[in-house]
């Protein structure tokens, strides 16, 4: 198959399919598969309600891939659902579909560098990182200066390499996310074989009260969830949150040295091993755990004690070196989603224009590089809790650019006449579940608790939404013009 041809004078072309695949990937499987499964998915959704819920959204987000891919060949520039969003609505549009999507990419690096001190401390005892101090406490969450210096370090050797260029950022991730995936695939079987695994654990089914059960202390049925359209919709409707990161290929386009016919399986492929790791890891910490329910309530980090069980100190070390490769190949993918979509909307004069330009030697757009590790940096600061509503930034963001990549799609299948019937069921179902993720974070519904954004999401999305009409009205001048 004929590969694409060089870029002249812009982003070079060296990332080959599996590099994608591993962006995708990594970026699809951070913290939250391995943490999660105790603070949110359990308590929430259950066995069941999770792995139902996380079938259906990769079910959705396969759907809305093909929009993608169709898209890809079309507009093969950085910018991704910003792009495609400019051709076919116009530059109000694009602005306010790439603002959130900046939400939904640059949110989840901090993010994940707020699991660093996490890992260390999960792995090496609580007082791991006491050496630089105790630090401070914010929003129920301790902040040790250790923490802070490991954290930060991190972030900024990966910003590094991202600027070192994109075939070195592409290797590194590489081999993150199959190390990653090993991890997953080791556990997964260890819970199969292992006799501690029961499935009689795997109740409650649906989740739980885990504010009452935190009061009380010890697990009764009385306090199961048995409402499962809630468990299911509770875990369905941050999907594209859970799911984000195939749509991360796009950002790359303009430094693909493969055909674009590539990329549906690409995402394919990566969607599927993420369903498989967050069901495996939540399916798994519950089996190997006879006590799950108190365990959660109190805090602990129930995949990683669940591990032990299984497996000992092996099985330890095993979900220490998947969560690792998990944080650090979200930071990576993620670097270079964010770098990239800056870098199209300061190249269309939406940002200014230092974050257009590339690194003479390396290719890389290195001043908005730069820019994602300064912002990325607060989040060692202010702790893992005071940034837990960013799931819910990165869910909406996330489903505001599938909206609108897969309606750009519609539009662009009538102005071209293309006949493809399948293509335009599924464009269509994109925009609807796109539309429905919408509701679902941001409408209360009633006899669906627990579901819609929490009181510290809306304040962020106002405020971002604050931030992002100042920005515009201060460019106004470019979205008036013609050109």
């Amino acid at each position: 198959m004929k590969e694409v041809k060089e870029t002249a004078g812009g982003l070079k072309r060296q990332l080959s399919p599996m590099h994608v695949w591993a962006i995708a990937f990594g970026c699809i499987i951070g913290w939250g598969s391995f943490i999660n499964p105790g603070k949110k998915f359990l308590p929430n959704s259950g066995v069941a309600g999770t792995a139902i819920a996380m079938l259906l959204g990769a079910l959705v987000m396969v759907i809305i891939a093909f929009s993608y891919a169709y898209m890809v060949p079309k507009y093969p520039k950085a910018g991704g659902e910003f792009t495609f969003t400019k051709h076919c609505f116009g530059k109000t549009t694009a602005y306010i579909c790439g603002w959130f999507l900046v939400a939904a990419y640059l949110t989840n690096v901090p993010m994940n560098s707020t699991a660093i001190p996490l890992i260390i401390e999960g792995l090496f005892g609580k007082t791991a990182l006491s050496w630089g101090g105790l630090g401070y406490e914010i929003a129920g969450s301790s902040v040790t200066i250790g923490g802070i210096v490991i954290a930060a370090s991190v972030l900024i050797l990966f910003g590094v390499l991202n600027i070192l260029g994109v075939k070195k950022a592409g290797f590194v991730q590489t081999i993150l996310a199959s190390l990653l995936a090993v991890c997953a695939f080791t556990l997964f079987i260890a819970g199969l074989v292992s006799s501690k695994a029961q499935g009689v654990n795997l109740t409650p089914v649906w989740g739980f009260d885990k504010a009452a059960l935190k009061e009380i202390g010890t697990y009764s049925d009385t306090m199961a969830n048995q409402n499962w359209l809630a468990a299911i919709l509770a875990t369905f409707a941050i999907a594209p949150w859970a799911f984000v990161g195939f749509d991360t290929i796009p950002q790359a386009a303009e430094e693909f040295k493969f055909s674009y016919k590539k990329v549906m399986g690409i995402m394919v492929i990566a969607i599927a091993f993420g369903a498989f790791v967050y069901i495996s890891n939540n399916t798994v910490a519950a089996a190997a755990l006879e006590n799950w329910p108190e365990r959660c309530a109190a805090g602990e980090w129930v995949l990683l004690i669940a591990a032990e069980e299984l497996l000992g100190v092996f099985g330890k070390v095993l979900v220490g070196v998947g969560v690792s490769c998990a944080v650090l190949s979200g930071i990576m993918g993620f670097y270079l989603a964010s770098s990239r979509l800056m870098y199209s909307m300061a190249k269309e004069g939406y940002l200014p224009a230092l974050f257009g330009r590339v690194d003479a030697k390396y290719g890389t757009p290195r001043n908005a590089m730069i820019f994602c590790v300064l912002v990325s940096l607060t989040g060692p600061v202010l702790g893992r809790e005071a940034l837990g509503w960013f799931v819910d930034m990165s869910a909406i963001g996330a489903s505001i650019g599938y909206f609108f990549t897969c309606a750009a799609t519609l539009i662009t299948i009538k102005r071209e006449k293309d006949k493809k019937p399948l293509l335009a069921i599924m464009a269509w179902l994109g925009v609807a579940f796109s539309l429905a993720f919408m509701v679902l974070q941001l409408i209360p519904i009633p006899g669906l608790s627990g579901v819609n954004f929490g009181t510290e999401s809306y304040i962020m999305l106002g405020i971002w939404i604050v931030l992002g009409a100042v920005f515009y009205f201060a460019q106004m001048k470019h979205f008036r013009s013609d050109n």
